[in-house]
């Protein structure tokens, strides 16, 4: 006898398999959830983990209960289309997690030798790296995620290559690469703008990684400001009866500003 999903406790993750499961299951199930492959679902786990990291940022933890929710369902419908094809089940994805947690803290779940021994600097990835050196040779980048935001992806390759020596010796090197960047760009013709443009931008993440700045949060704090300061020009121009398509670049830019000198008097 099949039990229906929806009288079963919304407290346990067997709970969330069974509706999946459900919603995969052809004749019955949801036409749009069985039209759906992983390539399809990816982005929507990218999104996810996105509305997970925005929630913590606005310090909502309602919101924050929601999105690891949603982001919880998208391990669930990876593994129930996994099991569809024979290649694994989601208590494989649990014993794999579990056992790699386990075996990355011998310091908590190890003998006492290991217990009582201080955590080294780097340990994690000098674990990850033994574990990847008993798979196939790939390269040494090989293992940062095509699927990471290029910011974040260039960090990790500069920071990998930097571990092998090779990195500029200083930031102010990388001051300079910028400013040879910025001249190619500037330079170059159309057809090579994109090129170039993606040279800049992976020289500017270099110089973040240098300064231990997190490139990707840079840039949501700045387009946050920009949609806050957008917003101020919004509303004061409807207090005048106007929209932004009534208005002109000098009125908004003075809005602009005015909203610019408001948050430095707050900060």
């Amino acid at each position: 006898m099949t039990i229906d999903p929806s009288q079963m406790d919304p407290r346990r993750i067997e709970t969330l398999l069974a509706i999946m499961k459900a919603l995969r299951t052809p004749g019955t199930g949801c036409p749009w959830d069985l039209e759906q492959s992983f390539e399809t679902i990816a982005p929507y786990t990218i999104e996810e983990a996105y509305e997970v990291q925005d929630a913590i940022a606005r310090g909502n933890r309602a919101d924050l209960c929601e999105e690891l929710g949603d982001l919880l369902l998208q391990s669930v419908y990876h593994a129930q289309m996994a099991a569809e094809e024979g290649a694994f089940t989601f208590d494989d994805v649990l014993e794999a997690v579990n056992t790699k947690m386990v075996r990355r803290h011998p310091h908590v779940f190890g003998d006492e030798a290991a217990k009582s021994a201080k955590l080294a600097k780097g340990f994690w990835e000098d674990m990850k790296a033994k574990e990847r050196a008993k798979a196939p040779p790939e390269g040494l980048l090989a293992s940062v995620p095509l699927a990471l935001p290029g910011l974040t992806r260039a960090l990790k390759l500069q920071a990998k290559a930097a571990r092998v020596g090779f990195d500029w010796p200083s930031v102010d090197n990388v001051y300079d690469k910028i400013s040879e960047e910025i001249a190619e760009f500037r330079a170059a013709p159309e057809a090579d703008k994109a090129a170039e443009f993606g040279d800049l931008l992976f020289a500017l993440a270099n110089v973040a990684r240098h300064l231990g700045i997190d490139p990707e949060e840079a840039l949501r704090a700045t387009n946050a400001k920009f949609a806050r300061r957008f917003r101020h020009i919004e509303l004061e121009l409807e207090k005048r009866g106007k929209t932004p398509q009534d208005s002109n670049l000098e009125e908004m830019d003075a809005l602009w500003n005015a909203a610019k000198d408001f948050e430095k008097h707050l900060g």
